[in-house]
């Protein structure tokens, strides 16, 4: 295992880097004309093979105007053995690394599991408790550096940003408001630099935007009004064949097995949501 102590030092720096990302006011990335594309991936929950093939297709050094929005990177199927913890904490040390490295062009945004880590709220799937084994299988990586690491994991977190958006309008964030939700969403919250518990609370506007699933068509319209934007990507719902138009303005990808997708997409070129689809590819199986 890595070093504890520069596993440490490598998320408070990335921590600050989050905060202090080019174009970043409050709670939204407005990237600069400067970026000409952009590669969005799903949900990765642990998924490293499908972190490398990222890596692979984005080539940042040869491609000095491209950038990388991640989502979702805790609660994987991964475990340690003889029951000792989940291995998603690894993914958030690599993206981590990989922010310091490219400050400019890397970005994480909040996604649901990130949040329930900030706000001790249980996740659990097939009843299994997710925070539990993430907890416990940072134990086992760092062993008395343990309770450091996750308190710098939570401030990190709180540190994301909620959303990307491009100058050709398209919006990346983790889901869009239930339209229960949508009702009383404060966009307030896109420049505030820190979230009220109220807002991360169940109906608050950070659950809000990370807790969502409705999809129907005039639901994201009233949110494409709100946030002024035109085009979604997002991630946080399963999609059997990776990806999925959900509406007339929104697609969907997943990043985990067995059909982890991504969108490359152009910043500088007009789009639609045609276009856009066309952008979407998925990563080929890790064999």
């Amino acid at each position: 295992m890595p070093d504890p102590s520069k596993v440490l030092t490598t998320i408070q720096r990335a921590t600050e880097l989050f905060r202090k990302t080019p174009g970043r006011v409050g709670g939204l990335v407005n990237l600069s004309e400067s970026a000409d594309e952009v590669l969005v991936v799903g949900d990765l929950h642990g998924n490293l093979p499908a972190f490398r093939q990222v890596l692979l297709t984005a080539d940042l050094t040869k491609n000095p105007t491209r950038h990388i929005v991640f989502q979702e990177l805790v609660h994987g199927n991964k475990h340690y053995p003889d029951e000792k913890g989940d291995k998603s904490h690894q993914l958030v040390d690599v993206v981590a690394a990989l922010k310091c490295q490219y400050p400019d062009r890397v970005h994480l945004i909040l996604g649901n599991h990130e949040l329930s880590e900030l706000t001790g709220r249980p996740i659990a799937k097939a009843g299994v408790a997710l925070n539990a084994l993430f907890r416990l299988g940072i134990g086992s990586a760092y062993g008395d550096s343990a309770e450091a690491i996750y308190q710098a994991y939570r401030t990190l977190f709180a540190s994301l940003p909620l959303a990307v958006r491009t100058a050709n309008r398209v919006f990346l964030c983790h889901t869009i408001p239930d339209p229960l939700d949508l009702e009383t969403f404060d966009p307030s919250i896109f420049h505030l630099d820190h979230w009220p518990s109220s807002a991360m609370a169940r109906h608050g506007a950070v659950y809000a935007i990370t807790w969502g699933r409705n999809t129907d068509p005039e639901n994201v319209d009233r949110f494409s009004q709100l946030v002024d934007a035109d085009w979604f990507i997002t991630g946080h719902q399963p999609c059997e064949e990776g990806f999925r138009q959900a509406n007339h303005r929104q697609i969907i990808i997943d990043g985990t097995e067995p059909y982890p997708a991504y969108c490359l997409f152009s910043t500088r070129e007009t789009q639609s949501i045609e276009s856009l689809m066309k952008c979407v590819r998925v990563f080929s199986p890790v064999g």
